[in-house]
């Protein structure tokens, strides 16, 4: 059922479904998952019941990164993929 749910991504530009905002930042779901689907489904609600204390900690309570830390990190990682798909 979660796979077919759909909704624009806000970060991304394109529809995509629940389970990849449950998983998009690894073990954990993108952060702003409550704000984009809690008009469509109780996600608040189901996350408090899969998500540890600590998982919700680190998903929803964290600082925003700054913008400028975020962009290094973007482009240093988009390096390394270059990187490896060369050698």
């Amino acid at each position: 059922m979660q796979d077919r749910l759909k909704i624009r991504c806000p970060k991304l530009g394109g529809e995509v479904s629940l389970d990849y905002c449950l998983q998009e930042g690894g073990d954990l779901p993108c952060s702003r998952i409550i704000v984009c689907w809690q008009a469509r489904l109780p996600v608040e609600r189901l996350l408090r019941e899969r998500l540890s204390p600590e998982q919700w900690d680190r998903c929803f309570n964290r600082p925003p990164k700054d913008k400028v830390v975020s962009l290094v990190e973007l482009v240093e990682a988009a390096k390394e993929r270059l990187q490896a798909g060369e050698e």
